[in-house]
This record gives C-alpha cells, structure tokens and sequence, in this order.
C-alpha cells in the first residue's frame, strides 16, 4: 500500500441499514437484488436439484408422489412468509422511522407466531397423514412414497424457515444469502448419501430437505439471539417474546397478502395435479413435475428482484421518501420484465435438454418439453405480480397486495386452468402463459390507480393520494440532516 494511502472501513451493522436510506437508489438496488437473487436462485436449485436425485435415484413416479406433497411444502411456506413478510415490513418501516423498540417487537411477535404454528400443524398434519394423502390425491402406488416424505417433513416443520426477510430488512444481505447457501450445501452433500448410500429413498430426500432448513435455522437464531446482537441496529429482548397484540395485528395483516398467495399457490399445484392426471396418466403428471421444477428455477431472479426491493421501499416509506420508492418500483419492473424476456427464449430454445436432464422415458421427456416451451411465453409478465404485491406490503398496504397475491388466482389463474384442463394436457399449458399476461395487467393497472399512504402513516392503515417531497427527503435526509434510526429515539433495555 502506497503511503499515505486509506482504506475504508467496513461498514458497521447500523450504517447498512441507514444506507437503504441514503445510498443512491440504483446501486443500492443492484446490491439489495444480486443478495437476494442469489438467495432466492439457491432455493431453486434445491428444488431442481431434490427433483433430480429423486428422479434418478428412485424413479418417476416417486418423482410425481413428492410433487402431490408438494402443497403441504407450500403451505409450511405460506405460514412463514406471512409472519416473515408481516414483521420484515414493520422492522424496514420501523428503522426507517427510527423506532427500533417497535422493530424489535415486530421480529419477536414473528418467531413466536411461526414456531407455534409449525408444531401445532406439524403435530396434525402426522395424526391425519391418511386424510389429508387422500385429499391430496395420493393413491395406488403414489401414496406410499407421499407418505414416506410428508411424514418427514411435517415432521420437521419447525425448521421451516430462517427468516432470511428479517435478516435483509435490517440490510444484512450478504448473512441472508449465506443463510440460504449453507442450506442448499447441506441438501445437496445429504441428498445422495442418503437416497443411493443409506437406501432411504424418498425419506431420504426427505431428511435432506430438514436438514439444510435446520442449518438455516441454526444460523437465524445465532443472527437474533447470539453473543453480538449489540452490533445490530435492534435487539431482541425477552419482552419482545411476548407477542404483543397491536404488533401481531399489525403483522398480520401486512402478511396476509404472502399468505394468500401460498394458500393460492398450494390450490393451484394441487388443482394442477388433478388436472394433469385426469387428462394424462401418470406420464403427465411426471412430465408436469419436471416443468415445475425446471420453472421454479427460472422464476427465482424474479422472485429475488421483489425481494431485494422490499427492504429498500419499505425503508424509504418510513422516513417520507417517496421519490425514493417510485425510483426503486420504475428500476425493479423493469428488471423484472427483461430478465423474463431472455429467460423465456432460453427456455424455448433449450427445453429439450433441460428435460433430458431429469429423465430418459422419451414420453415423459417429450411432455416436459412441450410445456417448457408454452410456459416460457409467460415468462416476461410472471414477475409483475410478486413484484408490485411485495412493493405494496413493504410499504403497509395489505389491501391492493391481497388484491394481487389472491385476487388473480381466484379470478384469472383457477378459471383459465379448469378451462384449458378440459379440453387436454396442451391447453392446460397454454393457459398459464395467458393467465400471466392478464395479471401481470391487472397488477399494473392497480400499482397507476393506488394511493400512497397517508403522511406520517407507518402502519400502512391510512391512505392519501401521493404526495410531493422535498429534495432532501427524497434523498433520503430529514431537515436536520441524514436519517439515522434510532437517532433521538432510545431503545429499550433488551429491545
């Protein structure tokens, strides 16, 4: 090093979080989306990843039994991302509004709500496992590699998640990707020993899949209630343990939308299934699991792009900067429409080997592919609706965002797919990429007529037709200078 030469210090804790603030929006959005991205992208490799050692190391058709558990999967998601989303928007608008004793509070309620949730539905989902095989339309040869997986990650349902959201809204974005890395490295190491060494087969798969969300549990719970919790911008006490009513209603009903959308999700997978098999056999329904996969991946940088603007809109309502979050919403849709556009060509180019990859039944191969190739015409307007739901919960505004997350499933996605499913397995792909396109209209359409929240309103509860700022709020500074949260505003003991 020259003389004279100076290196920046690392940023602490508490300046990540106030750079959501300050830091111009299109690098802080750069930043804020390759983290979750990445995060996001690992989770679909998972997926893919599960898929293939399931595929290669049992067979199709256990490959299509965990696909018919996989709305219970989506529904242990539903819970987390309601509580995770719920408190990741309060804990954002909080910091932003430099009250870090309601921060803490809000991450409280989430743990508690989530960790009951999960062994009260863990503990029922084990005691009726035959009921709910049978709804889930497991039957004949199906139902026993259904049972053997479900059993192990009900089970489990405690590790569910990591809250990896909460981690971001505080700006930690590096520690929140790690949380999902380690995770898919533990799958991935456990998967093969356990499926081809242990000849465990879809209980295998099963014990993998927990074990990688334990490790991200691992790592949340040394994140909010280790040795350096001092160094974060809030601390979790065990007051905050308590769930405290106005959070929690708070909480949920910022939430509610992710539910929703997992409840919707879950109803579309299953109703997918039903149709799939009515219309194809079981070669359909293979070959509609491979799709889903493959597609779960391709979607994930749509994903991590409304989870990367989350944090930053939600931040930047909290402290009155609303040039700030019209900037970051114009940036993260039009990222989100270009990313689908050259992810929809590669996959129309390349849906035969991607198949290939999964299986070499040429019937099942020939479906997936064929689907690959449909869906991937929807793959421009697939983001526009996470996107905009994820934009409206971050700044408290759970009704439009119920309006998206639920609304077009209801209204657009269930209708066309029970019309495109009677007429054959074809028409039923050929609708997804129609439905996409209808609600990625619809949630546009919603995100020009919104109002913005009322001024001084951090709760989301109130509304007002958006208002102009000044130049230093937009910016990301109050009168007196930079927002710094908890500025003026101590926090409480343990909180």
């Amino acid at each position: 090093m020259t003389r004279g030469a100076t290196t920046r210090p690392p940023r602490s804790h508490r300046e990540l979080a106030a750079a959501l603030g300050t830091e111009p929006v299109g690098r802080l959005l750069w930043r804020s989306c390759a983290q979750t991205i990445m995060s996001v992208s690992v989770y679909g490799l998972y997926a893919v990843t599960n898929a293939w050692f399931v595929a290669w190391g049992v067979g199709p058709v256990a490959l299509a039994a965990v696909t018919t558990v996989a709305p219970v999967l989506l529904a242990l998601g539903a819970v987390a991302a309601t509580v995770g989303a719920g408190a990741a928007s309060l804990v954002s608008r909080s910091l932003g509004a430099g009250d870090p004793a309601q921060a803490a509070r809000a991450a409280g309620t989430a743990f508690v709500v989530f960790w009951t949730t999960a062994v009260v539905g863990g503990v029922a989902g084990v005691v009726l496992i035959d009921p709910l095989l049978t709804l889930l339309g497991a039957t004949g040869e199906l139902r026993g590699y259904a049972r053997d997986y479900a059993v192990v990650i009900l089970g489990g349902a405690i590790t569910g998640t990591g809250f990896s959201s909460l981690v971001r809204a505080e700006g930690r974005l590096r520690f929140s990707t790690m949380m999902w890395v380690w995770a898919l490295a533990t799958q991935i190491v456990l998967d093969p020993v356990l499926i081809f060494g242990f000849g465990l087969g879809v209980r295998g798969a099963a014990w993998g899949t927990v074990a990688g969300q334990a490790v991200s549990t691992v790592m949340s719970l040394w994140f909010f209630f280790g040795p350096r919790q001092h160094r974060r911008p809030y601390r979790i006490g065990l007051t905050d343990l308590r769930p405290h009513g106005p959070t929690l209603r708070r909480l949920v009903a910022v939430g509610s939308p992710s539910f929703l959308a997992g409840v919707g999700a879950t109803l579309l997978a299953a109703l997918t299934n039903t149709l799939l098999v009515a219309a194809g056999g079981a070669v359909a329904l293979s070959a509609g699991a491979l799709c889903v996969r493959i597609g779960t991946l391709v979607a994930m940088p749509q994903l991590g792009i409304a989870q990367g603007l989350q944090p930053v809109a939600g931040f930047n309502a909290g402290s009155g900067a609303v040039d700030r979050v019209r900037r970051a919403t114009t940036l993260t849709v039009r990222a989100t429409v270009g990313y689908g556009v050259v992810a929809g060509l590669v996959l129309l180019v390349a849906a035969d080997p991607l198949a290939g990859l999964f299986t070499s039944d040429p019937a099942v191969c020939g479906q997936a592919a064929t689907a690959l190739r449909i869906v991937a015409l929807g793959c421009p307007f697939a983001g526009l609706v996470p996107l905009l739901s994820a934009r409206f919960q971050a700044l408290g505004q759970p009704l439009p965002s119920y309006l998206l997350s639920i609304g077009t499933v209801l209204v657009v996605k269930i209708p066309l797919l029970v019309a495109g499913g009677s007429v054959g397995v074809t028409a039923l792909w050929i609708s997804v990429p129609v439905a996409e396109l209808v609600s990625a209209g619809a949630a546009l359409l919603v995100l020009r007529r919104w109002p913005w929240p009322a001024e001084g309103d951090t709760t989301g509860t109130r509304s007002a037709r958006r208002r102009p700022v000044t130049r230093a709020r937009a910016s990301g500074e109050s009168a007196s200078g930079p927002i710094v949260h908890g500025a003026g505003r101590p926090s409480r003991p343990g909180g």
